[in-house]
C-alpha cells in the first residue's frame, strides 16, 4: 500500500439542525442545568438541492423526476445538453453528429488550451453543442443541443461548424431542424473566426429556409451574445422556456449606455413574448409535446413512413 492511500480524500457532507425538538434548560437546586446540543445530522453533499430563486430545499432525485424544475417556485435548472437530448428525444432514437470535432486553439490564445482541457473533462464533451439526429414524437428531426457547462456556451469554430453542419444534414435529409440555445455570446479566446460562425450559421439556415425547410429555435437560459444575434433568433417559430434570460449583452450595460432604469422582467421570457420577440413561452413539462405537434403540423404519415 502506498504512503498515500492512507490519506484517502474524505466524502463532503453538508451538517443540518436536528428536526427533533430543542432540549430546555433547567433550574436543579438553585443551579441551571443547561444541556449538551443535539446533535447534528450528516447528510452526504450532491444528495440535495437548494432552489436559486425560492430558496427551498428539494431531494436531486425528486428534482430529476420534475424534469429539474423546482416544485415550490416553477423555477427551471439549467439543463446540460445530454439531460436536455434524453428529456426531448424518442428513446434509443437518437444519433450524434461530428462527436470527436474538438478546437484545435486556431490562433494560439493564453491558457485556452487549458481551459478548454479542463472543460472537456468536467462536462464529457467535446465542445459546447451536441448535433445529430433522431425522433420526436416518432417525427425525424435534427437537432443541435448547446451547454452552458461548456464555456457558458460560448460560439466558437466547432460550435459554428457543428450547427451549419446539422442544418446541411437537415436539408439532405428533408428533416426539421431544432437547436436549443443557451450562451454567453461569442468565444473570445477564438476572436474574429468566432465571430465568422454568426454568418457562417445565418447562411446555412438561410439555404435551408430556401428549400422550404423548418427550422424551430428553442431559448433556454440564458442566451446571449453572437447566438442571440444569429441563429438563435433566426426560427420558424421562436419558443422559449420560462424565466430564461435572452437578449444581446446585458442588463447593466444597456442601463450603463441608456442612463435608465430598466424593469424587473427585462429580457425575460415573458417580457420577450409581450414585445413579440418569441412565439410562444413552453413549460418544460410540455417543451415535448409542443415541439412533436409542430414536427405533425408540417410532417405527412407518407414522409415518416418512407424516412423523407
Amino acid at each position: 500500500m502506498q504512503f498515500k492511500d492512507l490519506f484517502q480524500k474524505k466524502r463532503k457532507y453538508a451538517t443540518v439542525p436536528s428536526t427533533d425538538r430543542p432540549a430546555q434548560s433547567r433550574v436543579i437546586d438553585g443551579a441551571i442545568d443547561i444541556p449538551e446540543e443535539r446533535p447534528r445530522r450528516e447528510i452526504p453533499e450532491g444528495l440535495m438541492n437548494k432552489c436559486p430563486k425560492c430558496g427551498t430545499i428539494q431531494y436531486n432525485k425528486e428534482l430529476d423526476k420534475n424534469l429539474k424544475v423546482c416544485t415550490s417556485c416553477d423555477y427551471h435548472y439549467k439543463l446540460n445538453a445530454v439531460e436536455r437530448i434524453q428529456m426531448t428525444m424518442d428513446e434509443g432514437m437518437f444519433v450524434e453528429y461530428n462527436a470527436d470535432l474538438a478546437s484545435e486553439d486556431p490562433l494560439g490564445f493564453p491558457e485556452y488550451g487549458k481551459k478548454y482541457a479542463k472543460a472537456v473533462e468536467s462536462t464529457g464533451m467535446q465542445d459546447a453543442v451536441i448535433t445529430g439526429e433522431g425522433t420526436i414524437g416518432g417525427y425525424p428531426v435534427v437537432v443541435a443541443v448547446m451547454s452552458f457547462d461548456f464555456m457558458g456556451g460560448s460560439l466558437g469554430s466547432v460550435v459554428g461548424e457543428k450547427v451549419a453542419i446539422a442544418v446541411e444534414k437537415a436539408i439532405e435529409k428533408k428533416c426539421p431542424m431544432i437547436i436549443f440555445s443557451t450562451s454567453g455570446g461569442a468565444r473570445m479566446q477564438e476572436s474574429i473566426l468566432s465571430l465568422m460562425q454568426m454568418a457562417k450559421t445565418s447562411a446555412a439556415l438561410a439555404k435551408f429556409s430556401e428549400q422550404g425547410g423548418l427550422y424551430v429555435s428553442v431559448i433556454t437560459d440564458p442566451t446571449f451574445g453572437g447566438v442571440s444575434a444569429s441563429f438563435a433568433m433566426l426560427g420558424d417559430y421562436i419558443i422559449a422556456e420560462p424565466g430564461a434570460a435572452f437578449g444581446f449583452t446585458g442588463r447593466r450595460v444597456i442601463e450603463q449606455t441608456i442612463k435608465q432604469k430598466l424593469p424587473d422582467n427585462f429580457q425575460t421570457s415573458e417580457f420577450n413574448l409581450q414585445h413579440g420577440q418569441v412565439d410562444l413561452v413552453s413549460h418544460r413539462k410540455e417543451l415535448r409535446s409542443t415541439l412533436a405537434r409542430l414536427l405533425g403540423m408540417h410532417t405527412t404519415k407518407e414522409e415518416i413512413v418512407h424516412g423523407k
